[in-house]
């Protein structure tokens, strides 16, 4: 089980934890959705969304990975009232995938891996 989080989720609590820093003071914030997903759940979500089965191989956990890792925000959403937009695998697969879609070439055009020259 594992927290995923969106990544406009992500890039929210990032803006509001940069406009709170004062000079001299910091803080440090867990961020996540508050909802473990098993990799099974993950896979059935995406295979929802492209509409065809995802190859898979089950295999017993590795050596030292905990069972469940789960974000506590608590902080963040007392301290700057933040909190997720996104709590649903569906949903953040599904943004993901319709992103995916309509940048198959991901960002500026580019292919995947290759960098125009101007980035």
């Amino acid at each position: 089980m594992r927290d995923y989080i969106h990544v406009s989720d992500l890039a929210q609590a990032h803006q509001l934890a940069v406009e709170a820093i004062k000079p001299g003071f910091g803080e440090v914030y867990n961020l996540g959705s508050g909802h473990g997903f098993s990799v099974l759940e993950v896979l059935d979500a995406c295979e929802k969304q492209v509409g065809d089965t995802i190859p898979r191989q089950v295999a017993p956990r590795r050596a030292g990975d905990p069972p469940v890792l789960v974000a506590s925000s608590r902080k963040i959403t007392d301290q700057l009232g933040w909190s997720p937009h996104f709590s649903d695998i569906e949903q953040i697969v599904a943004t993901a995938w319709q992103w995916h879609r309509s940048h198959p070439d991901g960002y500026g055009g580019t292919s995947r891996g290759q960098r125009s020259e101007s980035a």
